[in-house]
């Protein structure tokens, strides 16, 4: 090998970086409009007290609106409703997406029909499928106290959206039956990725069909599973159209969210400083629960890169 082999090699990986990077470059510019800008100019914004009583001129404030924020009730509580609903309503999708996925990924007449109705859910736009809900847990002609009454569990109507733990639960079904099938295609595909060779071996080993649930499939899906969690768990920390339909938040607060609350803050209120330190805070606790979400997959030796 010459002294220019090296050099034309060197040449050459400088020159694919290069068109790497122009062929990059406009996706990257959108993202950072996209994101990166309305978060900068949030963060700015959240230095300034901007709201009725500074006649809604910036003045420089520092960290003062997040001084404010540590000490604001209102903001824990939606914090912890935001909690609640994400981690039962992701937990739960998850499991029957994984149900669902492996019910469609085996071969029977009509699957795809059945595949196309189980889709369906999820293509409902939000807003119109709450306004369905509501009108499901309605205490007085709703259908679910309708059918309790008639199966004889219940004599007189139940208040699903009056009474706080109820209406979270509420909003946990409705939420549930809206996005699992999401959850099952994502998992869908994971599944018709692995080939029926790993079974069929497995099974001639010996091993029970659990056995290859929990020595196969758990683990070549893993990545699927990961992407759907972290897809879910975003989704839903932001949630905001389907609570604002069925309960706006209530009763008492019991179902106020984190963006419900910055929706008040900065529409109803407007409290623009206020409500700009409420969107920083919100993006770097929904950063830090992802990012240990994937440092726990990894300790626990998922590779996350997949």
């Amino acid at each position: 090998m010459t002294a220019k082999q090296p050099q034309a090699e060197s040449s050459w990986v400088q020159k694919e970086w290069k068109t790497a990077g122009i062929l990059v470059a406009p996706a990257i510019a959108i993202l950072l409009l996209v994101y990166a800008y309305p978060i900068g100019r949030s963060f700015i914004l959240s230095l300034f007290a901007e709201n009725l009583g500074t006649q809604l001129q910036p003045v420089f404030n520092g960290l003062g609106n997040y001084g404010r924020l540590f000490g604001d009730g209102r903001f824990w509580q939606s914090l912890g409703n935001t909690t609640v609903f994400t981690v039962a309503s992701v937990a739960i999708e998850l499991g029957l997406g994984l149900a669902i996925a492996l019910i469609l990924n085996r071969s029977f007449r009509g699957r795809g029909i059945v595949r196309t109705i189980a889709i369906l859910p999820w293509a409902l736009p939000t807003a119109v499928m709450a306004v369905g809900w509501a009108w499901i847990f309605n205490d007085q002609f709703g259908v679910v106290n309708d059918l309790l009454q008639r199966l004889g569990i219940i004599s007189d109507g139940i208040n699903w959206l009056g009474n706080p733990t109820l209406a979270m639960v509420s909003l946990i079904v409705a939420d549930v039956w809206k996005t699992t099938p999401f959850v099952s295609v994502i998992l869908l595909a994971g599944l018709q990725s692995i080939s029926k060779d790993l079974y069929e071996a497995h099974a001639m080993d010996g091993a029970s069909p659990w056995q290859s649930f929990t020595a196969i499939t758990v683990p070549l899906l893993m990545p699927q599973i990961l992407i759907a969690v972290l897809f879910r768990f975003a989704q839903s920390f932001g949630i905001f159209d389907l609570v604002q339909v069925m309960t706006g938040g209530g009763p008492a607060g019991s179902t106020e969210m984190v963006s419900i609350y910055i929706y008040s803050t900065v529409m109803r209120y407007l409290d623009f400083g206020y409500g700009a330190s409420l969107i920083v805070v919100t993006f770097l606790l929904l950063i830090l629960a992802v990012g240990l979400a994937v440092y726990g997959l990894r300790r626990l030796g998922v590779d996350v890169t997949q």
